[in-house]
């Protein structure tokens, strides 16, 4: 079959114009006709940098730990991770556990959110580890954090025999 100049430019132009038709898809999968986040509880100005903080600490679980780590590629250790989480959602935030437990406002656990932070000690001792607290529900406190045994993990520190009695307060910093 010969195509004419006509014809040629014809199918040209189809397929010029066809090519605003269909959207590529999105490589992370999400829909690009709907919001990326949710922001729950629109009482609180900060609940996207909150969603970005505990989405971003879901992503780093598995990662080992390492004293004075503050990078995924060379590890944790638990204030580190904080640092690094907040940094992420464009806040600053002490380096060490001890001075980040002097940082915002103490609140009750029945307040706590997810961003907030969980602060422990032992009886008599200073502030020692910190955590971020991922979910907060009646009889739970699911935090991350990143312990010297197992890395990054998520946890129900609330069920841990050797986290409860521990905490020391909870701080929401994002205020």
């Amino acid at each position: 079959m010969k195509l004419t100049p006509a014809l040629l430019s014809l199918c040209c132009l189809f397929v010029l114009s066809s090519c605003g038709l269909f959207k590529p898809a999105d490589p992370i999968g999400r829909n690009p006709q709907q919001p990326t986040r949710v922001a729950r509880g629109s009482e609180d100005p900060n609940s996207w940098i909150r969603s970005d903080i505990t989405t971003h600490a879901q992503e780093l679980i598995g990662i080992p730990y390492k004293y004075g780590g503050n990078r995924p590629n060379e590890g944790f250790d638990c204030s580190g991770l904080v640092v690094y989480l907040y940094q992420g959602a464009g806040l600053d935030i002490a380096r060490t556990s001890r001075d980040q437990a002097k940082q915002g406002k103490v609140i009750n656990a029945s307040e706590a959110r997810p961003g907030d932070l969980v602060f422990y000690k032992k009886p008599g001792g200073s502030v020692f580890h910190v955590s971020v607290v991922v979910l907060s529900q009646p009889g739970e406190l699911w935090v991350i954090h990143a312990t010297s045994s197992r890395g990054v993990m998520r946890e129900d520190i609330l069920a841990s025999s050797y986290w409860k009695p521990k905490m020391y307060q909870i701080r929401n910093v994002l205020r």
